[in-house]
């Protein structure tokens, strides 16, 4: 009688752990775009004080656009998108690793193609949207 009595009155579910609209990877993608603008902006100035700073930015920045990739890796996408794009799993690495070299390059063509690897992710995740 008492497991009647406080058992759950409405059962629902969900495919993430909050209700849609709190994952978007816009976040990564501006945290990205940080990263290759500072490293543009480091290109162009000499100042070893101007440098050592920018350099520290874009490693957070750069860590920043890595963790939002990964709650969507791990909190957004589930066993359904990948199975409809098997891809997922090594383009979530693939952008992973290229972040990973952002952050420890001055070179703003590895910020460039941790934002494209992010296009490709934004692309699926906006088709899973429509779902």
């Amino acid at each position: 009688m008492l497991s009647r009595l406080f058992a759950p009155k409405v059962e629902v579910s969900a495919h993430c752990d909050l209700p849609c609209g709190v994952y978007d990877p816009a976040q990564a993608r501006i945290e990205a775009e940080s990263v290759k603008a500072i490293q543009e902006k480091y290109q162009a100035n000499d100042d070893p004080h101007y440098r050592a700073r920018a350099t520290t930015i874009k490693e957070e920045r750069a860590e920043l656009a890595k963790h939002h990739v990964s709650v969507l890796w791990s909190d957004y996408f589930k066993p359904p998108h990948f199975e409809k794009y098997p891809e997922l799993h090594q383009l979530v690495n693939d952008t992973l690793k290229a972040l990973s070299a952002a952050k420890g390059s001055t070179d703003p063509a590895t910020g460039q193609k941790a934002l494209d690897y992010i296009a490709q992710i934004d692309k699926i995740f906006w088709e899973t949207k429509k779902a």
